[in-house]
Formats: structure tokens, sequence, C-alpha cells
């Protein structure tokens, strides 16, 4: 009975309830098919449905493997926050060797599958999304230390796992304001993340907590999550330009609803602002989501 108990602390301190995260590479898949082209899909496409879900595998392995060095990086500081003060790490029940250890053979596991089965530039995207969650995380640098440099970094993650995506069939680069707004929109996620952070914990656990959060002001921050969510709209608006795709032109309101949305909630809910996700909870802003899902393929099939 110990052990098994041990065992699901261990499981616990992955993460794993967050592999819906890893999901974020398959809009770089449609998108690459329906900008680039994938006749060679329909020719093999039980091989290529088993390219994907190998793809998303090793997303999931070095997205896990960040989850670890954050775990172990960040054990002395989530201490002084409410919740995350409870893992097991902060409380001493398992030992870092083992989620190390652990750590080590998924990322070699994920690189040998990326050099033997995909293209060099999907094991050189792997790396990036592993180097990204080093920066962010390890001494001297700790990027996560540093204000909006830190929420800079942590939404690079979305571009990273889109060009994850993208490469899968071994494209050329994608369009650049694409890879921007996509990084915008999760610089705005992130932002409310912070903003939630700076409002709902106490001086002593914010400061405790994240450091950079003691060198933010509420105006600051709201006012970064606006210039985001503006920078989103202009590089949004310069590809659907580009790329002849009205119906997203069309559907602007709708978008600057959804963003004014969340923003609302990030300072209202602390809850939903670190864990975007739960909003798909809502049933009606589930089926918001799922209308502008819609129009983004409906934009690319009628252009």
């Amino acid at each position: 009975m110990l052990e098994k108990y041990k065992i699901q602390l261990y499981v616990a301190s992955l993460r794993l309830e967050r592999w819906p995260r890893s999901l974020a590479i398959f809009p770089g898949l449609v998108l690459a098919l329906l900008l680039e082209g994938g006749s060679g899909v329909h020719n093999a496409p039980a091989s290529f449905l088993i390219r994907s879900l190998v793809a998303f595998f090793c997303t999931w392995m070095i997205s896990t493997a960040n989850y670890i060095v954050n775990e172990i990086t960040d054990a002395p500081y989530d201490a002084f926050h409410p919740q995350k003060r409870e893992r097991p790490l902060v409380q001493k029940q398992i030992r870092r060797r083992f989620l190390i250890l652990f750590g080590l053979l998924i990322t070699a596991t994920a690189f040998f599958i990326a050099i033997r089965f995909f293209s060099w530039s999907f094991f050189y995207a792997l790396m990036v999304l592993l180097g990204a969650g080093i920066l962010y995380n390890v001494k001297p640098i700790r990027i996560k230390d540093i204000p909006y440099l830190d929420s800079i970094l942590e939404s690079a993650n979305n571009p990273i796992r889109f060009l994850i995506g993208w490469y899968i069939l071994n494209f050329r680069f994608p369009d650049l304001a694409l890879l921007i707004s996509w990084w915008a929109f999760g610089n705005f996620l992130m932002v409310g993340k912070r903003v939630a952070e700076k409002k709902f914990l106490t001086d002593e656990e914010s400061t405790g907590y994240r450091k950079s959060l003691a060198k933010y002001s509420m105006p600051g921050l709201v006012g970064f999550m606006i210039g985001t969510a503006l920078l989103f709209l202009v590089f949004f608006i310069s590809f659907a330009l580009r790329f002849q795709l009205l119906m997203l032109v069309y559907a602007l309101p709708l978008i600057i609803v959804y963003l004014v949305i969340f923003m609302r909630k990030s300072l209202q809910d602390r809850d939903t602002a670190e864990e975007p996700e739960r909003l798909l909870k809502n049933p009606y802003f589930a089926a918001f989501t799922f209308v502008l899902m819609i129009l983004f393929i409906l934009a690319f099939l009628s252009r």
C-alpha cells in the first residue's frame, strides 16, 4: 500500500492532466495541410495518422520533462503558494533523483524517435521546446523571475508547439505573421495568469511564489495584456489578408469578444486565469469556441 501511494505521488508530480496542452501541435499540422497542401496524406492516411500520434507522444514527453524541471526548480517557491505548497516534492514526500531519472529517460526517448522517424526541423523544434523550459526555470538565467520576459518566453511554447506540428510533414518555414499572432495570443493568456496572481495572492504569497510579481504593477500588467491583444489582432489581420482569408476578417468582432471575455475572467477568477482551459467547461464559452473554430476552417476552405 505504501509503495502504491508513493507511485501515485510521483505520477501526480508529472502533471499528466496537462496532456491536452500538447494538442497545440495539431493547429500547426492542420494549417500546414491547408496552406501548403497535403496530397501525400490521401495516399497513406493510416501512416499519416500514426505519424501524427507519434509526434504528439514526443511532444508530450518533452512537455512532461519540462514539468519535471519546473517541479524541481520551483519547489522552494511553491511553498509560498496556497495550493501548490501541497505538492509532494514541496512536502518532501518524494525524491528528486527519481523524477530526474524519469525526465532523462523520456527526453532521450523523444529525441531518439524524432531522429529516427522525422525531419531534422522537427527534431530541432523539440529541442527548442526543451531549451525554453530550461531557460525559463533553471538558474542562473531563470527567466521566470524577470518581469515581462517571463510571460514572453513562457508563451513562446505556443509557436514552438505549432512548429512541431507544422514539421510533422516537413514543410517550409510558415508565415511569420501567423507565428507572431500565435505567440501573442499565448502571451495574452500568460499575462492574464499574472494579473490573477497579482490580484488574488497576498504580498507574502506572491513575492515568495513568483519573484517577478513583486516588480509588476497591476496597471502595467493590464496595459501589457491589452497591448499583447492588439499585437495579436494586427498580425492576425495581416496573415488573414495576405492569404485572402476574408471570413476571418469578418469574424474579427467575435474574436475581440472572445479576448474580452478572458480578460474579464482574469480580473475576477484566479483559477480560470491560471488554467485557461477551465473556461471550456462553461457550455456557452465552449460553444463560442466551437463556432470560431468552424469559421476558421470555413475561411480556408472558401478562399
